[in-house]
């Protein structure tokens, strides 16, 4: 469940780099990046324990999360995203198969794809 824990970790890493970028949008007079930040970081927390809750009924209880990125302040939001989608989509492989679990992955994937759509197209 290495890879598992792996996905969590990032996971909850990117709920505390939504926020970062949320607090930084404020000066870059972006106000829909702002709410589309705010959107992610209080959204994503509800899909992690979701998804976690799944997993441990169904594996045991994870262990070894870990938390590696350090938080960026570079400004490019949507550049983390896209970093975000292409890591979640490709771990998604190494994770259980089960199907309400990978469901469970679709909703994380839509909700960061959703975000990139805010992030990209909203002013």
């Amino acid at each position: 469940m290495e890879q598992f824990a792996s996905l969590i970790g990032t996971l909850m890493q990117s709920r505390n780099q939504a926020h970062i970028y949320h607090l930084q949008a404020e000066g870059s007079g972006s106000f829909a990046a702002h709410k589309a930040l705010e959107d992610y970081y209080t959204s994503i927390i509800d899909l992690i324990d979701s998804i976690t809750e799944s997993v441990q009924g169904r594996y045991g209880i994870i262990r070894g999360y870990r938390m590696t990125s350090m938080i960026k302040e570079d400004q490019n939001p949507l550049l983390y995203f896209q970093g975000l989608c292409k890591f979640v989509e490709t771990i998604r492989t190494q994770i259980p198969q089960d199907s309400y679990i990978q469901n469970q992955v679709d909703e994380i994937i839509d909700l960061i794809e959703s975000t990139k759509y805010k992030l990209t197209f909203l002013h």
